[in-house]
């Protein structure tokens, strides 16, 4: 199994005809991706053709060939799900339209929304969050790579082939960080790698994906990759306490950066001891989460924890 995305899932690109659109259609598509529609009202009637090359033995084995795919653009999302049965978008248009593109795919009745755009106001982001929730729409994101069930689909910017499909989650607030532990434990492989941003606020937090891969038959250890700023971490220690009962283990990037300094993304803001990486590792161990001081040491943890379960 996989968590909140599976191959059945058909997407649908908000801005693909845009060059960032463009550059990651190709590679969705690649991937195995069933990507079914673009939506630009300005270009509703034609169609883009996408120069594919197979990424990966797996999407050679899914029936990716090489050669030129057409994909159509629809005028709104709602014409392209009524006409192809869409079930999922991705967002790459500017921060100041992402709003209304997010609000259009909530409205067609799309079960998850994945949002890339960097830089939405987090008034955006807020109001966002909370009116996909009263629909029941998942979002990811903003400011993100997305979401990737290896060999299966891959939604936003993740590389697809530098893991497989195995027994192990992730759930990220870095982009780069997620694909480092990616490849770093690529030996194991993943049920899905959920990049959820690093905003203040985004719509799928690590709550929300340590619930689902607690609830994911197929997922046996999860890795969460935190950072400065906020609080996230010290709550998802107190879910897991309460709620988890397979194996965490966490990375919290930051332990050099200044306090009072905004390092990187938005929500990597620190005052005092609040936020800080030292605080996070604390709050996360007290729980029995074990928390690596890098990247690598996080990998050697969670290939190590996850072997002693196999006996």
């Amino acid at each position: 199994m996989s968590v909140f995305l599976t191959e059945a899932d058909r997407v649908i690109v908000q801005g693909m005809t845009g060059a960032e659109g463009q550059k990651h259609t190709r590679r969705m598509l690649g991937a195995g991706t069933t990507i079914v529609a673009g939506v630009n009202p300005r270009k509703a009637g034609t169609c883009v053709a996408f120069e594919v090359e197979p990424l990966g033995p797996s999407a050679v084995e899914r029936g990716v060939k090489a050669g030129v795919v057409e994909v159509p653009v629809y005028g709104s999302v709602k014409e392209a799900k009524e006409a192809l049965d869409a079930t999922v978008s991705v967002i790459f248009v500017p921060p100041a339209f992402t709003k209304d593109a997010v609000i259009e795919a909530v409205d067609a009745g799309l079960r998850l929304v994945v949002v890339i755009t960097e830089g939405v106001p987090v008034h955006d982001s807020t109001w966002m969050r909370a009116y996909a929730a009263s629909k029941g729409v998942q979002i990811i994101g903003p400011n993100c790579p997305g979401i990737i069930s290896p060999e299966r689909s891959n939604v936003g910017i993740t590389p697809p082939t530098i893991t497989g499909q195995g027994p192990l989650g992730l759930v990220s607030k870095s982009g780069t960080l997620t694909y480092q532990m990616m490849f770093e434990l690529r030996d194991l492989g993943f049920s899905t790698c959920i990049g959820i941003g690093g905003d203040p606020v985004v719509g799928t937090t690590h709550i929300d994906a340590l619930k689902a891969f607690e609830d994911d038959p197929d997922t046996k250890l999860v890795v969460m990759i935190g950072e400065i700023g906020g609080d996230a971490e010290e709550r998802a220690a107190a879910y897991i306490a309460e709620n988890m009962t397979k194996p965490v283990v966490a990375y919290v990037a930051g332990f050099t950066a200044p306090e009072g300094k905004t390092m990187g993304h938005a929500g990597a803001i620190v005052s005092g001891s609040s936020g800080t990486a030292a605080a996070k590792k604390e709050a996360l161990e007290a729980v029995g989460v074990r928390v690596g001081r890098t990247p690598t040491e996080t990998a050697e943890i969670a290939r190590e924890l996850y072997l002693s379960l196999q006996g």
